[in-house]
């Protein structure tokens, strides 16, 4: 028996491979399926399911490219409705995978389909469980992302406490916990930062499994939940309605175009031009009216919380040889628009003698010294809400890149704002998108917060701990 956590730092994400005398299951794959068919060819296996925890929310599965691909069986759990060809086991269903089993646990609570899978070993043991978003390394799956009419996000806190305490919790403590996601994920608020765990840990150490009655366990994992990105809901129909294949995706995507031809597709359909270069870099110059989102972070998350249409067509500007690394990552999370790159990069665009723009962007020293001289500064620090409630430059106003479309009218183009976020990399993208609504005045402060308390020159609020990173 053999298992894998492949796991995906941009959307701290974790697919599964699992592989027992010549037959596979792969676990929540990813949008691009050659990964997993190349990794069973290796071991001369063949990919017996693709089994599927729930519909997700943050990004498009690659379960149905993959199945078609290789003829593997789509799995999901009791209750799940998709809009294709697929096995909806019984709650407590045995699949065999050459020597071992895989146990069909029932879970909802994330989603009402949402279930966890149980590996028994070629002895019968039980070994690990898959949970998906129903149970993090110290947290658990936020309920409140299939919220409907008939079905509030307190019913679903109470279907997810019944699914760990009665399904989750009187399993074996030496089982090993593979979740779905880790530290960084917007499904739940306050994950770990470790991928895998023993449930017995988890008994112990996670907060959300000490409720001692359903009504605290509701009020506790329902506290500090923001509104989820805009763009959880749409994969979510995505992958339960089906999509393009990623190859057709790609293909698009990764045309590449010469200034000229960049510049007129961008003003033909009204496409947004995507600079992902690091942030430092983008702000000594890029293409006015253009957005930085740098690859280097969470890429995709960003994208997905900030670009409102996923039909939204997109053209890029992207460091040479990481062109189909962009689309593909955009792909991922249902962004299927992309209408081709510029080539030669930004260094093209300049050679083409074409216009181009600028970002201030300053050392957190010269910040410092600024604010000093200048206590009434408009200082707008786009962290998140908990980020800035544990800690923040006294006199900063907190300005969520999350929310920066919703609340951009209570900014006056008239000002000049100085933008810091933790590190640098939000910042940019705020200053990006505010220079391309007329915001002309703006300067960003490299580093961002971190860089700040590590001058000791300014005053700061004393630290609390963030109940939530969300």
């Amino acid at each position: 028996m053999k298992i894998e956590q492949i796991y995906t730092g941009c959307l701290a994400e974790a697919a599964y491979y699992i592989e027992s005398a010549g037959e596979v299951a792969i676990i929540d794959p990813l949008r691009e399926p050659q990964p997993y068919i190349d990794r069973a060819t290796a071991d001369g296996a063949r990919i017996k399911y693709v089994l599927e925890t729930h519909f997700h929310a943050d990004f498009v599965s690659g379960h149905l490219e993959l199945a078609a691909k290789t003829g593997a069986n789509i799995v999901f759990g009791p209750t799940a409705q998709p809009n294709y060809d697929a096995h909806i086991a019984q709650d407590g269903e045995l699949l065999t995978l050459g020597k071992v089993q895989i146990k069909v646990l029932h879970t909802p609570g994330h989603t009402m389909e949402s279930s966890t899978f149980l590996l028994i070993d070629e002895a019968g043991r039980e070994h690990a469980i898959f949970t998906g978003d129903t149970l993090f390394i110290g947290d658990v799956g936020r309920p409140d992302l299939a919220v409907k009419s008939d079905l509030s996000r307190e019913d679903l806190a109470g279907y997810l406490y019944d699914s760990l305490y009665t399904k989750i919790l009187p399993l074996p403590d030496s089982l090993i916990v593979y979740p779905g996601h880790g530290a960084g994920s917007a499904c739940g608020k306050n994950m770990s930062k470790e991928t895998t765990d023993t449930l017995g840990n988890q008994k112990r150490f996670n907060y959300a499994l000490q409720a001692t009655s359903k009504a605290e366990f509701v009020r506790e994992v329902l506290t500090g939940l923001n509104t989820p990105p805009q763009y959880f809901p749409k994969n979510a129909v995505l992958n339960k309605m089906g999509y393009d294949s990623v190859e057709t995706v790609l293909q698009q995507g990764t045309q590449a175009l010469s200034p000229g031809a960049f510049e007129a597709a961008a003003n033909e359909v009204d496409a947004l031009v995507l600079d992902v270069r690091d942030a430092q870099t983008f702000a000594k110059g890029f293409i006015p009216n253009s957005i930085n989102i740098g690859l280097e972070g969470q890429f995709a998350g960003w994208v997905g919380t900030l670009v409102t249409d996923l039909k939204q067509p997109i053209l890029l500007v992207v460091p040479q040889g990481r062109e189909e690394e962009a689309v593909l990552r955009l792909a991922r999370v249902g962004y299927d628009n992309c209408i081709g790159y510029l080539n030669g990069g930004f260094a093209a665009w300049v050679a083409d003698d074409r216009p181009t723009d600028t970002i201030e962007s300053i050392s957190a020293v010269s910040f410092a010294d600024r604010f000093t001289a200048q206590p009434d500064l408009k200082v707008l620090d786009v962290r998140r809400r908990s980020e800035y409630e544990s800690e923040h430059v006294v006199g900063a106003e907190n300005f969520p890149l999350d929310f920066i479309n919703a609340n951009m009218a209570q900014l006056n183009r008239a000002e000049t704002y100085y933008l810091h976020c933790g590190s640098g990399y939000r910042s940019m993208t705020a200053a990006s998108i505010l220079r391309a609504r007329g915001f002309d005045h703006l300067v960003e402060v490299a580093g961002g917060f971190a860089a700040i308390k590590a001058t000791g020159q300014l005053s700061l609020t004393d630290y609390v701990c963030p109940t939530t990173l969300l």
